[in-house]
């Protein structure tokens, strides 16, 4: 992610090196924006570092009002990335089809984007009402796998050194003695809403590689426990160096990475 101006440029590989090599980052921007998917709370607490803003609950000019509560004068709003739905129209030529009809049609495609919106401010850029700060929710195992659809097997694997595994169908398993238990749970997570265990037998460029894949799980994984405080940050810094091996992650696995965590955090 650079800068020029105080204006983002997004780079979700840059804002994930951002994230996983300053310790405390992400359970900051977590606990103070977990309204917001992780990436937008790590470009929250970045931005109001940059713009010397006390970090605290964001909202709208319009949410703030509703509130009882203004923006102050000169105060200048922070960019989220925002979702837009945009249609690609195809002009197709009906004359071949039918010769009776010399009109055009036209056929929309839509497709998604994701652009910086500068819509929110900062409570401290505010005055008004006292808005309570919410608390974060605590993460509940068994309500994440029910909300995405996920069970939870018995670990049958003869292979004592495996913490745990995934499978097609949607199904996870834990050994019974993994060192981290909730940290292997978060990289089966991430390993099935990823996708990786659906990828069928597809040549070679089509499939992610496995040292791909095992990085983008186990960065979900780090992700969430940095964001619940819980143990296995640093063994997991350690796993993910070990399989890119001085490789870089690529922008499109960065964005995955952050959108996954987000997912597996919102279901719990």
């Amino acid at each position: 992610m650079t800068t020029t101006n105080t204006k983002l440029e997004l780079n979700w590989e840059n804002l994930l090196t951002e994230a996983v090599t300053k310790p405390g980052k992400i359970l900051a921007a977590y606990s103070l924006f977990h309204n917001y998917s992780l990436g937008n709370a790590m470009l929250a607490l970045i931005q109001c570092e940059m713009c010397g803003i006390q970090p605290g609950p964001i909202n709208t000019f319009p949410g703030w009002k509703a509130l009882g509560r203004h923006v102050l004068k000169g105060q200048k709003a922070i960019s989220l990335v925002m979702p837009i739905t945009c249609k690609k129209r195809n002009e197709t030529n009906q004359e071949a089809a039918d010769a009776a009809d010399r009109h055009d049609s036209r056929k929309s495609e839509c497709f998604t984007r994701f652009v910086f919106r500068p819509n929110w401010f900062v409570l401290s850029q505010t005055e008004g009402n006292d808005v309570a700060a919410a608390n974060a929710p605590n993460w509940n195992a068994e309500r994440a796998l029910s909300g995405l659809g996920i069970t939870r097997v018995e670990f049958t694997t003869m292979n004592g050194n495996a913490q745990g595994y995934a499978t097609p169908g949607k199904q996870i398993a834990i050994n019974p003695v993994a060192a981290l238990p909730h940290k292997t749970m978060f990289h089966e997570l991430a390993h099935v809403v990823l996708g990786h265990t659906e990828e069928g037998p597809l040549s070679d460029d089509e499939q992610t590689p496995r040292s791909l894949r095992e990085v983008e799980a186990e960065s979900v994984a780090l992700l969430c426990c940095a964001s619940l405080e819980l143990e296995g940050e640093e063994y997991a810094r350690g796993y993910i160096q070990n399989w890119l091996a001085g490789a870089s992650i690529p922008e499109k696995s960065a964005q995955k990475i952050f959108a996954t965590a987000a997912v597996i955090l919102k279901a719990g």
